[in-house]
């Protein structure tokens, strides 16, 4: 069983490489629209059946969305303007504002491709679509979006950070757009709960967000296995570099509390160290050549999954 659970997690790197860590997210498959808009017949109908499949109400549902004449009409959220005065955290709100406006991707279809190896400048393309179509969407998504209206705040410095929980034996992948500003931590982000999205730019340092979070998921009794923390991310919406979204891979297991604070305090000082520096090229293997083994820390041996969750916690799955 070790050498399937290794194999597992290899492939869920792969997949999240990718931009696809939610493609199985909790076990639960989704589809990605990769076909651009408008949507083909072929993805609409693919997403009404997955519906069918995945909504407690099933055929029924899709049935009575469908052949309504009378659907009201959606309101479209304004991408947010601000006055001179309002401050950074005025701003920032006004952007998750926008951000939950959009709300929640319920359909098991995810309507924005976004491949994690693509420039700054394609991803930033992709944001303004989101902003055209105002449609539903989740938290890789969000995370683009808030990319693309926090560019204009040379102030507010930007990083993703990605978390992997496990609930009953299943893996469950989650990213926010972690912010700094003013020597205060917060995020932007799209989740299903509340706590796993915004955070207000009041965190002390990196530790007192990521325990936030972390205390988080224990209320929804999912354990955090790892954390990813990626580097700042450019203003330039013309620039051609890659997101760097994975700087430092922490593993929650092999980490006393201690030992997780050091790694975040350096990992902050990494961050601190980029401002200003020319980008690097966006290749495929640029991250092998960043410089010295410590400016980023290997990926921890794979760790069998724990089984010994009650039997009845087995048969239900808190997706977050």
């Amino acid at each position: 069983p070790g050498s399937t659970v290794g194999s597992l997690d290899e492939r869920e790197e792969e997949q999240e490489d990718e931009g696809e860590e939610d493609m199985r997210d909790g076990g639960v498959p989704f589809y990605v629209n990769r076909g651009g808009f408008p949507l083909d017949e072929e993805t609409w109908e693919r997403m009404w059946r997955h519906v069918a499949r995945i909504h407690p109400t099933g055929e029924d549902l899709g049935k009575s969305i469908r052949g309504a004449t009378d659907l009201p009409k959606i309101p479209i959220p304004s991408v947010p303007t601000y006055q001179p005065t309002t401050t950074i955290s005025q701003r920032l709100e006004a952007i998750q504002k926008y951000i939950r406006d959009l709300q929640y991707n319920h359909t098991g279809t995810q309507f924005f491709e976004i491949k994690k190896s693509r420039p700054l400048t394609a991803l930033m393309d992709i944001a303004k679509e989101m902003t055209r179509e105002a449609l539903p969407i989740k938290c890789l998504e969000a995370v683009i979006l808030g990319i693309y209206l926090t560019n204009s705040m040379p102030g507010v410095e930007r990083f993703p950070l990605s978390f992997m929980s496990q609930f009953s034996g299943n893996h469950f992948h989650h990213i926010v757009l972690g912010v700094h500003s003013g020597g205060r931590f917060g995020a932007l982000g799209m989740s299903r709960r509340e706590e796993l999205m915004f955070k207000p730019l009041e965190f002390r340092t990196l530790t007192d967000l990521v325990q936030e979070y972390e205390a988080a998921y224990r209320g929804y009794w999912h354990t955090l296995r790892k954390v990813r923390i990626g580097q700042y991310v450019s203003h330039d919406p013309h620039s051609v570099e890659q997101i760097d979204w994975k700087h430092s891979i922490l593993d929650l297991d092999k980490l006393s509390k201690e030992e997780l604070r050091r790694e975040l305090e350096r990992h902050t000082r990494d961050m601190r160290l980029k401002i200003g520096k020319p980008p690097p090229s966006p290749t495929k293997d640029r991250r092998n050549s960043m410089g010295s083994p410590s400016k980023r820390r290997p990926s921890p041996e794979k760790k069998v999954l724990d089984q010994t969750s009650s039997g009845d916690m087995n048969a239900y799955q808190i997706r977050v």
